[in-house]
């Protein structure tokens, strides 16, 4: 299987080499494999970790959170069921979030759909009492 530099991970996940290396520190990624000078070499499985740990990130899942659910997964499958729940829990919040922006970009569309009205009116000479 195919091994990479820190450079070449951190082009291939869109991150930082100090955010990869940040990230291993922090126990968000599994210990990397380092060869025998002791540099980081990257495995398809680790850029695989590093997709996920990124997608719980930024859908809002605390670092320790991450940690915790990569503290489990490395404890192997008797973990599965308890990584599952983690997951499922996440993703209701996701989608409560999901909910919440929706009604805030309806709110948003009506804005621009009735301040449209009112320039037409405004340009059209007739007088429309300015509202918000």
């Amino acid at each position: 299987s195919m091994e990479y530099t820190v450079k070449t991970a951190a082009e291939r996940s869109s991150l930082s080499p100090n955010v990869l290396r940040y990230y291993e520190k922090e126990g968000l990624l599994p210990p990397i494999h380092r060869s025998k000078g002791g540099i980081r070499r990257y495995t398809d499985e680790d850029l695989e970790w590093l997709g996920l740990i990124c997608c719980l990130k930024n859908t809002g899942m605390s670092i320790k959170q991450i940690r915790d659910f990569v503290t489990l997964s490395m404890q192997g499958p008797e973990t599965l069921q308890a990584r599952c729940q983690m997951l499922t829990e996440h993703r209701a919040e996701v989608e409560a979030r999901i909910a919440e922006m929706n009604r805030y970009l309806n709110k948003v569309s009506c804005k621009i759909t009735y301040f449209s009205k009112q320039y037409e009116d405004y340009l059209a000479g007739r007088k429309s009492d300015q509202q918000v």
